[in-house]
């Protein structure tokens, strides 16, 4: 690895770091308060949404070689990012358990 691509993956991650705290930062703030909570999860939604339908798939490999090493990649550090939106169903489910568990 160059020292311009350590450099920038340094530089990255600091970025991420900067996201995540941000990010929980933001949860604190939405403690308690379920409607900014939902805005908070659509935001991300939002955000993964862009990047993956935008700048991820513009860069994906163009041969076999490449895309076999992305593939690699994923399996090794842990599977595809993915942001899995509640089913309604299952919400109903935790309601009704819930209101179960204070009877």
């Amino acid at each position: 690895m160059s020292n311009s691509n350590n450099f920038e993956s340094v530089m990255l991650s600091y970025k991420l770091q900067a996201i995540n705290v941000a990010v929980q930062d933001a949860v604190t703030v939405c403690q308690g308060d379920i409607i900014n909570i939902l805005a908070l999860l659509r935001q991300l939604e939002s955000l993964h949404r862009e990047i993956r339908d935008g700048v991820f798939q513009s860069n994906l490999p163009e041969n076999r070689q490449a895309l076999y090493a992305l593939l690699r990649e994923i399996e090794a550090e842990g599977g595809w990012p993915y942001i899995e939106r509640m089913k309604l169903q299952g919400f109903l489910k935790f309601l009704e358990q819930e209101e179960e568990n204070k009877q």
